[in-house]
């Protein structure tokens, strides 16, 4: 049945008023704050729907919260996310202390890094590591507000070419690798672009037994891993130098389902820490080493 639309002239100015006032009140709000990254996805998460401790979370009365094994320094230490120690695992209390859980409702599951940005149902509330929010994982997954302002960075051999670039021409020759799927890699392909083929791994874990062996010259990753790498891991690598990430926005953000009702609540939660100077803090406690490298041009 098709309705027709009346003349305006024929509702009362009262009616008219009334109803622009309901479109204004129905009107989406812009969720981003002052702290806001590089595209928060999702729900909008009103004040009033995110009650402390009574979100809509997989388990009533439980936050759940995924990350890769194994769990790598400097984000987790000693390969427990639950214990507090490494950045991601103490950014993720805090950010569940903000919506009302305590330590001892918060639960860790493992999530692959490749399954945690596919499409499809998640069994986290949220995941963090070391996930950069882009275009295209957003077509899959929701992201809440950045929460780390991401630096690639290229570690080499001591005793490799590699070792001596002091520009991006300088890497274009080398047999580099980083892990499938990542931003390291998308800066390999996209602003190297070397002439040898790159080396693609499913795990950071398999790149650095390949950089011991000598399979690859050199590894881009992010730089507070880098220098985590380089000094705990591989010390017969050096940190060569870093590129412009962060200048272009590049953030790392908590993952959730695509079109989650956590989403909007989780990213106040993260502007929160941001703006009272927590995650900034919680950088400075767990991510301190990784200070500077030569920026690669």
């Amino acid at each position: 049945m098709t309705l027709r639309k009346p003349s305006a002239t024929a509702l009362p100015l009262a009616v008219l008023l009334a109803a622009a006032a309901a479109l204004t009140a129905c009107a989406p709000q812009d969720a981003k704050s002052d702290g806001a990254a590089a595209g928060a996805s999702g729900s909008a998460g009103t004040a009033a729907g995110c009650a402390p401790g009574a979100l809509a979370t997989r388990t009533a009365g439980t936050l759940t919260v995924g990350t890769d094994k194994p769990a790598y320094g400097p984000w987790f230490a000693e390969d427990k996310p639950e214990n507090g120690k490494g950045f991601e695992s103490a950014v993720a209390y805090a950010v569940a202390d903000r919506l009302g859980y305590p330590r001892d409702k918060v639960t860790w599951v493992v999530a692959p890094f490749g399954k945690a940005t596919s499409p499809g149902a998640k069994d986290f509330d949220f995941d963090i590591n070391q996930v950069s929010v882009s275009s295209e994982r957003k077509q899959a997954v929701d992201f809440s507000s950045g929460y780390y302002d991401v630096r690639q960075a290229v570690i080499a051999l001591k005793n490799s070419k590699a070792a001596g670039a002091k520009s991006i021409a300088d890497l274009k020759g080398a047999k580099l690798g980083a892990q499938v799927g990542t931003t390291s890699l998308d800066t390999i392909t996209g602003t190297i672009k070397p002439s040898v083929q790159p080396a693609v791994f499913d795990s950071n874990d398999l790149a650095k037994a390949a950089l011991k062996n000598g399979q690859v010259e050199a590894l881009v990753v992010d730089l507070p891993t880098a220098f985590y790498i380089t000094g705990a891991e591989v010390p017969e690598a050096q940190v060569v130098g870093q590129f412009e990430g962060a200048s272009q926005g590049e953030q790392f953000g908590l993952v959730l389902d695509k079109g989650s009702q956590l989403t909007g609540c989780v990213s106040r939660a993260v502007d929160a820490l941001r703006s009272d100077g927590t995650l900034a803090k919680l950088e400075k406690q767990w991510l301190s080493d990784a200070v500077s490298a030569p920026v690669l041009k």
